[in-house]
């Protein structure tokens, strides 16, 4: 592939995901039209993996639908090389559902992500996410480092260790 055409398929990458996007911030609920059927969303920790559309819709799409309300997606940067594409933002919600065990506390929180898609044939076929729960949980009143988060080293409140010191 010379560079016009990676240039040509970078593009029409793009173009899928924002379509995609666009989509799930209109609260569509055919997502067929964006993924294939038996595309795969690979999450991180706490978020699981979906084989399938189907998987997708019932255990991440409508869960995080049911969780938060008024969601505001905001993707503050898109790449694309060939036929991958990628992006990091967060959405803006209300805490209107059980999330993790935490019942509704009606806060608005941001859900900060990064995403990573292939495209194939104008649609998704692989979706590795990660989803910083762990941030949504704090701004729910929930530390899930028990206080042993290292952005206390950063403020100062604690020394970091250092490989010299263990021996």
């Amino acid at each position: 592939m010379d560079a016009e055409q990676h240039r040509a398929q970078s593009a029409e990458t793009l173009a899928a995901v924002r379509r995609m996007e666009d989509g799930l911030a209109a609260g569509e609920d055919d997502m067929a039209r964006y993924f294939h059927e038996d595309f795969l969303w690979r999450g991180n920790h706490g978020c699981g993996t979906k084989e399938g559309l189907v998987a997708f819709r019932a255990n991440w799409q409508l869960p995080l639908r049911a969780a938060f309300t008024d969601r505001k997606y905001v993707t503050e940067k898109f790449l694309a090389d060939g036929e991958w594409a990628a992006c990091f933002g967060h959405i803006e919600a209300t805490h209107s559902g059980p999330f993790m065990g935490l019942a509704p506390t009606g806060k608005r929180v941001k859900i900060p992500y990064m995403d990573f898609w292939r495209v194939e044939d104008g649609r998704i076929k692989d979706n590795p996410v990660s989803v910083d729960f762990a941030s949504v949980l704090a701004q729910l009143g929930r530390d899930v480092f028990g206080g042993e988060g290292w952005e206390a080293y950063d403020t100062g409140a604690r020394t970091p260790p250092r490989p010299e010191e263990q021996g």
